[in-house]
């Protein structure tokens, strides 16, 4: 059985799949659709251009805005990247770190991710997302905890988390994103158990406390249930379902009201 009893959360990554005049108009059809969601946490992840228009549109919603990346730096000579604090100041309260298909387009590795990280955490108002897991070539030569072992340790380094803050670890093993395959419940929880353990020993009980867990991976209405069944799971992030408003508000109430 898994133990966790922090909150619930499910989060959208439209990832670069919308333009800004289309992420305009489902964010307005997802503020009316979650209009009965307060006080839950449903996050939704437009891309850089598209932040602006959004956080206009949420900002009376029961909806939180988050970002797909952030730099680690809040200014300087950096072409092309979006600072912390720039988010902030456009009301982001979460930040995906180290995204699977950054690290395997973009060549982000964990040393990179635990700069972002450090950096994230120096703006309270900002809660990462940091994504971990293994290709399928790991998982068949059982090579899931020695790999899952070196991101948490890299990206962990030095990192403390202050009064109220919290980081959200997301398990998306790269095999299960945009597939339609899902991991087995079993092997989930195993997993589950390998990051509480290492979180653990490296920071401690009390680190671990202020942690979440959730579930990233091909995630649809039609697996939900059985996913949500994991005691453990505070929550999912979700790709493709949370373009889609009546599927992601499925996903959302299935996990939330579990």
């Amino acid at each position: 059985m898994l133990e966790n009893n922090f909150q619930k959360i499910v989060i959208a990554n439209w990832k670069m799949e919308l333009g800004v005049e289309e992420s305009r108009k489902l964010a307005l059809k997802m503020v009316k659709k979650f209009k009965d969601f307060s006080s839950k946490e449903v996050v939704i992840c437009p891309d850089f251009l598209s932040l602006y228009q959004c956080s206009d549109i949420l900002k009376d919603s029961n909806l939180k805005l988050g970002s797909q990346d952030s730099a680690w730096e809040d200014k300087g000579a950096y072409t092309g990247e979006v600072s912390p604090r720039g988010l902030k100041e456009v009301n982001c309260e979460y930040v995906i770190l180290g995204h699977s298909e950054r690290r395997q387009y973009l060549g982000e590795d964990y040393n990179l991710i635990n700069l972002k990280l450090k950096k994230v955490l120096e703006k309270k108002e900002l809660t990462p997302i940091v994504c971990l897991g293994e290709t399928k070539e790991d998982r068949n030569k059982k090579r899931v905890k020695k790999i899952l072992e070196k991101q948490v340790s890299h990206l962990l380094e030095k990192v403390s988390l202050k009064t109220g803050q919290k980081i959200i670890f997301a398990y998306e093993p790269i095999w299960a994103i945009g597939t339609g395959e899902v991991i087995r419940n079993q092997d989930l929880e195993e997993v589950y158990k390998i990051i509480v353990q290492l979180i653990k020993k490296i920071k401690g009980e009390k680190f671990w406390e202020k942690c979440l867990f959730v579930y990233g991976g091909s995630v649809n209405g039609k697996n939900i249930q059985e996913i949500s069944r994991l005691k453990g799971i505070n929550g999912c992030l979700i790709g493709g379902a949370g373009l889609k408003t009546a599927e992601f508000y499925k996903i959302a109430r299935i996990i939330l009201d579990s």
